[in-house]
């Protein structure tokens, strides 16, 4: 078990870990010392709440990867005030224009990484990544999307003259000629999966924003596969539910948010 349990020379008992913990894994003593006890018998999720709330750092684990922190953490609105973040989410825009410029792997690292720290339901973290670069590669995906939306009457009716137009002038019309299309894959084809793969991505675009690249969701990706799962031997993925978003240098500007209609919302008080 990645958490091993409770380095007691820095545990000051203050009971955080057990309200912490929603695999109730933590407990107190009944005895005088007050400790708090580990039960490595109870299953563990390994959501890391217990390690990120501790005020002493004395929990001991492996092989969970890296844990950090920065001055800010305690106060992350310090970090990036409502203002500032209303317009980075306000102004995220879905590209469909792209440079022909590859962008740099330890850039693509970056999105992945932040993709990394996206929620899951249960802490399950059952998603696979993987990064398409390779031209050649996008165009058969691309192609295996239009000839499959060729053959469902609803798909063709829907998409086809969307796909025509944009073949005229893109190799890869189905991707937008994105130089990148990053996938995420889960085994579970059920609605936590699906919700799952959306935080997922939502947190790589945003990322993607941050480092001045465009991105848009590709729901093409989705359906094609869904329809055909040998598509899914293109990009050797075996996921049962599978997703793509492509990113690149996005190859036109913004100049303003667009308007947006106010949505009604119930207030129970």
């Amino acid at each position: 078990m990645p958490i091993i349990g409770i380095d007691y020379d820095k545990c000051i008992s203050c009971e955080i870990c057990i309200s912490a913990c929603p695999s109730q894994v933590y407990s107190k003593s009944n005895k005088a010392d007050n400790k708090i006890i580990f039960d490595p018998e109870k299953k563990c999720i390994l959501c890391g709440q217990c390690i990120a709330q501790c005020p002493e750092d004395a929990i001991i684990y492996e092989n969970m990867g890296e844990s950090f922190t920065f001055g800010e953490i305690g106060e992350l609105s310090s970090l990036v005030p409502y203002e500032n973040m209303f317009k980075f989410l306000a102004a995220n825009r879905s590209t469909r224009r792209y440079k022909k410029d590859k962008v740099p792997i330890e850039i693509l690292n970056k999105v992945i990484k932040a993709m990394e720290y996206a929620p899951t339901g249960a802490n399950m973290r059952p998603e696979n990544f993987v990064i398409i670069s390779d031209s050649d590669l996008i165009k058969k995906m691309s192609d295996a999307i239009v000839e499959e939306f060729s053959k469902d009457p609803s798909l063709k009716e829907q998409f086809s003259k969307q796909l025509e137009f944009h073949a005229k002038e893109m190799r890869s019309p189905a991707y937008f000629d994105a130089p990148h299309v990053i996938i995420v894959s889960s085994p579970f084809n059920i609605i936590m999966g699906g919700f799952n793969i959306g935080n997922i991505i939502t947190y790589g675009r945003l990322a993607a924003q941050s480092l001045g690249l465009g991105t848009c969701w590709n729901g093409w990706t989705h359906l094609a596969f869904h329809k055909n799962p040998t598509l899914k031997k293109l990009a050797k993925i075996r996921g049962s539910l599978v997703t793509a978003f492509i990113i690149g240098y996005a190859d036109n500007k913004y100049y303003r948010v667009p308007p947006r209609s106010k949505k009604k919302v119930k207030l129970f008080e």
